[in-house]
């Protein structure tokens, strides 16, 4: 997010998770998304995808001029990566590159440049806890491309470590998922956790961009630094939540783009 004086622009980069589909079917509504966000996280076929769906959400992303994103996850196809798995940080660095490397080569083959990587579910979690966690996914990230971004939870353990070691981050809050009052998202299995209406998501997007800050469950002010906000894909209301959004951020002249620095 660009706190600038003046007359410039405050500006966000809208993501999504995209590409969670099997064989030549998308899930979820990543077509109608498209033209409403500026960054795409594309599942690389541990917890959803597979080479086809992989190939052919790449393809609609840079049509639409969207930025393409790995969004690896733990191999969990059950439980769709949202399941915590007792896994060595080499297994953890093993499965992360796998996947970041297997997209990348269906982007290069497109013509595109990958631009980030935002871990997946359980995954992105254990990475904002865990500093063995934590330490494989950014050694993977940097392993592979130092130029590429790491997309991060804002406060959290990786992101702060990413930093420290001069990795191209992005911080990253949520406007359809509910806060905690310690700045964690409100596990999904408590109820309201994940669902806001499309007018609070806008209402909490722009709180984001504008104060720095997201209201907890409880009330609490939160402070929130971000460049990137999510959007799940995978909600029903995924399209009416993301162009709520976005036609929140552009009347309060925000401008919507990929991020330009790091976050």
């Amino acid at each position: 997010m660009d706190h600038t004086e003046g007359q410039e622009r405050l500006q966000i980069d809208l993501n999504c998770d995209m590409g969670e589909g099997f064989g030549a079917y998308a899930f979820g509504h990543d077509e109608e998304l498209l033209p409403l966000i500026t960054s795409a996280n594309l599942a690389c076929g541990f917890h959803a995808g597979d080479p086809s769906v992989m190939r052919l959400t790449v393809g609609k992303c840079l049509e639409a001029g969207v930025a393409v994103g790995a969004h690896p996850g733990l191999p969990d196809r059950q439980g769709f990566g949202r399941r915590v798995m007792a896994m060595k940080p080499e297994e953890i660095y093993d499965c992360m590159l796998y996947q970041i490397a297997a997209l990348e080569g269906f982007v290069r083959a497109a013509g595109g440049r990958l631009q980030h990587v935002k871990p997946h579910g359980a995954l992105y979690h254990m990475a904002n806890s865990s500093r063995d966690a934590a330490e494989a996914v950014i050694r993977a990230v940097a392993s592979l491309d130092e130029e590429l971004y790491l997309y991060a939870q804002s406060g959290s353990l990786v992101l702060e470590l990413a930093e420290q070691l001069g990795l191209r981050t992005v911080a990253e809050a949520f406007a359809d998922r509910r806060y905690q009052a310690d700045g964690t998202l409100m596990p999904r299995h408590l109820p309201g956790a994940a669902a806001l209406t499309e007018a609070e998501a806008a209402e909490q997007a722009l709180r984001v961009v504008q104060e720095g800050a997201v209201h907890a469950a409880g009330g609490q002010a939160i402070p929130v630094r971000a460049g990137t906000i999510c959007i799940h894909g995978d909600s029903s209301t995924a399209v009416q939540t993301a162009l709520a959004v976005r036609q929140a951020l552009e009347a309060n002249n925000v401008r919507v783009c990929r991020p330009s620095s790091d976050g």
